[in-house]
This record gives C-alpha cells, sequence and structure tokens, in this order.
C-alpha cells in the first residue's frame, strides 16, 4: 500500500523533518503563516516544539514501510527521501512539494520522476545551495543587468555553526567527477579542483569546487555560459587538509560505507551557532558586474529554512504571484526584483555592489 497525502487546501503544511536542525527553524519561520504538521522518526523529540508553535506532530520514518495518510495543503522535505516516497505521494495527491535537501543527482532523478508522473500541482526543486537562496539572488542579480552570461558562487561554511548530521552529505560525494558548464561547454570536473582564495564579507576565504544543484539548473534557466561554485570553511586550515587529501587519492580509494563516518566527521562538529555567508558574483551579458554577498547572523540552518519558506510562498502562490505550474526551479522567479527585500525582511544582510 502507497503512502496517501490528499490535498486540503484547509489543512496543514506537512513538513517532513520538521523538529531537526533545519526543520526546526523552518517550522518557527512559517508557523505564523500556516497550520503545520510535523513528521519524523521519533516524534516525541518534536513535541515541545509542536507545543511552541502550535503545531501538530506525527510518526513518519521513511525507511520504515508503513504507509503514512495525511490531508495537507502543501508538503516540504527538509530530509533526505532516497526512494522518492515524499515527492510520488504529492505527485499523487495533486499537493504542491518543495524539496530543499536533494543533491544534484537526485535533483535530476526527481525532475525524471515528474516527467513519469506529470504533477498536477507545483513541484519546486529548491536545492540549490541554501534551499534556493543562490538561485534566488542570482536571479535578482540577472533581473537588475538585463540578463546574466556568468555567475560564480563562493560559500564560506562556518565550523561553528549548528548543523543536522546531513549537512556534510556532501563528503561522500567528493570522490565524484560532475558535469558543469563553462564558457558554453559542458565538461566533467573534480571535486575540490580549481582552488583558490576569494575574500567573502571581509573573510580572505581558500575555495574549490564543489557540486551543487545550481550549476545545473542556472544555465538551464538563465541561459549563462559559465556556472561555478566554490566552497571553503571557517578555518582555511580545514579547506587546506581536504585539497591535501584530494591530492591523495582518498575521496576516490575511501568511498563507500566503510569509511562514511571517517569522512563525515571530519566536519561533523556541529557548535554552538556561527554566520552563514556567501558571495555570488554575475557577468551581464554586457560585461557588466553584480556582487552581492549574503550574510545570515542566524547561520546555515537558518538561512536554508529561510529559502524553504520562501518556496512554500511561491508554491501557494502567496509571494505576489501566481502559483507555477508544473516543475521549476527557484531562479525561476517571476518576481527577481523583491528577492532581496524578501530575504532581508528575515534578518539576513544582502550588500550588492
Amino acid at each position: 500500500m502507497d503512502d496517501d497525502i490528499q490535498l486540503d487546501v484547509t489543512g496543514p503544511v506537512l513538513v517532513v523533518g520538521g523538529y531537526g536542525t533545519v526543520g526546526g527553524d523552518l517550522t518557527r519561520l512559517a508557523a505564523p503563516s500556516w497550520p503545520l504538521l510535523l513528521t519524523g522518526r521519533t516524534p516525541e523529540r518534536g513535541r515541545a516544539l509542536a507545543d511552541e508553535v502550535g503545531a501538530s506532530v506525527r510518526r513518519w520514518d521513511l525507511s520504515d514501510p508503513e504507509p503514512f495518510t495525511a490531508k495537507v495543503r502543501a508538503v516540504i522535505s527538509t530530509v533526505n527521501d532516497p526512494d522518492d516516497r515524499v515527492l510520488l505521494a504529492a505527485l499523487r495527491g495533486g499537493v504542491p512539494y518543495v524539496d530543499i535537501t536533494r543533491w544534484t543527482a537526485r535533483l535530476q532523478r526527481a525532475t525524471a520522476v515528474a516527467a513519469v508522473t506529470p504533477p498536477t500541482a507545483p513541484v519546486l526543486l529548491s536545492s540549490s545551495w541554501m534551499g534556493g537562496v543562490t538561485g534566488l539572488v542570482t536571479a535578482a542579480l540577472a533581473y537588475e543587468l538585463g540578463g546574466a552570461a556568468a555567475v560564480e558562487i563562493a560559500i564560506r561554511y562556518d565550523l561553528k555553526d549548528r548543523a543536522g548530521t546531513d549537512s556534510v552529505e556532501f563528503m561522500d560525494r567528493l570522490g565524484l567527477d560532475y558535469e558543469v558548464t563553462e564558457g558554453g561547454r559542458r565538461r566533467m570536473i573534480m571535486p575540490l579542483s580549481g582552488a583558490g582564495t576569494v575574500t567573502i564579507g571581509g573573510h580572505r576565504t581558500k575555495v574549490a569546487r564543489i557540486d551543487t544543484p545550481e550549476q545545473f539548473t542556472l544555465p538551464l534557466v538563465l541561459g549563462v555560459d559559465t556556472a561555478i561554485t566554490r566552497i571553503g570553511f571557517s578555518a582555511n586550515s580545514s579547506t587546506s587538509t581536504l585539497l591535501a587529501l584530494r591530492r591523495t587519492g582518498f575521496f576516490r580509494w575511501g568511498r563507500g560505507d566503510r569509511f562514511e563516518s571517517t569522512r563525515r566527521s571530519m566536519l561533523y562538529s556541529p557548535g554552538e551557532g556561527g554566520s552563514a555567508l556567501l558571495r555570488i558574483d554575475v557577468r551581464g551579458r554586457d560585461g557588466e558586474r553584480r556582487t552581492a554577498t549574503v550574510t545570515d547572523p542566524a547561520g546555515q540552518a537558518h538561512l536554508t529554512a529561510l529559502g524553504g519558506l520562501l518556496g512554500l510562498r511561491r508554491v501557494l502562490g502567496e509571494d505576489g504571484a501566481e502559483a507555477p505550474r508544473g516543475v521549476v526551479f527557484p531562479e525561476m522567479t517571476p518576481l527577481p526584483q523583491d528577492v532581496v527585500s524578501a530575504v532581508e525582511k528575515a534578518g539576513v544582510r544582502v550588500e550588492v555592489a
């Protein structure tokens, strides 16, 4: 028996993983706007948060075959959905759906799943870095420039920040080559290649390439001939360590379950809090440039949750424009001129130069 999620336009928003690190922040952001139903493996862990915001909480363990049923107005997934259970249930039920957790290959697979089971409600695959914030801000800069030819994104990952166990999943992909669009041509590159140093929010940060979904979607949506994302860490020594390990071939021979805990432990040491920092450089078709520095003092989980909140508004048509049809990505926003103000209302600083 399949999961049965049905559309009820007066029902709650279903937040899958609604009391995790990102899910908890999203729950607090979304609670003033909609009734909420939070799910996860152990609902007892979510009782206090549910009571705090007036939400309901139920068990839905995606690894447990027991079917889940609910009537909701929208679904947002803040956890890994390896078998597409949440996506397929939303597609079958004609329920607006947002996903903020997929890496590129899984986003591509979700797009294919939606092609086979065409959606009758909006499907927003909002998994570019920070829940789609990078895609949204890029779209805003491209709008100012009258179009974009190239995009370069640099992320400063704060090792002191709060983090969920899935937040360093990208470590498992550092041994896998991925496709980029550069100079109008697609090619395969190695993770952690193209190392360099960039200033992000006043911090000189050593960065190197990483596979993120916006490098797949931005060329499709905005027509850019170059899309590059790099990541660095608040301690440059951590970035240097990863680069050194790459040179030994560790991320090739150390793939698989045997070394998973070793890979993730290199970066997973969640602290009490830090700032989210990223820089987006966009070059227009006439050579003019814009740079946005995005700073969220509340941290990386909060900024990702904000991306999810903006995604919910988009699929429900509550952001000032009609809800979309079919599968969309964040940078397909019909209101790019409103992106910066929407982000800043949540306490995030966006400096454009």
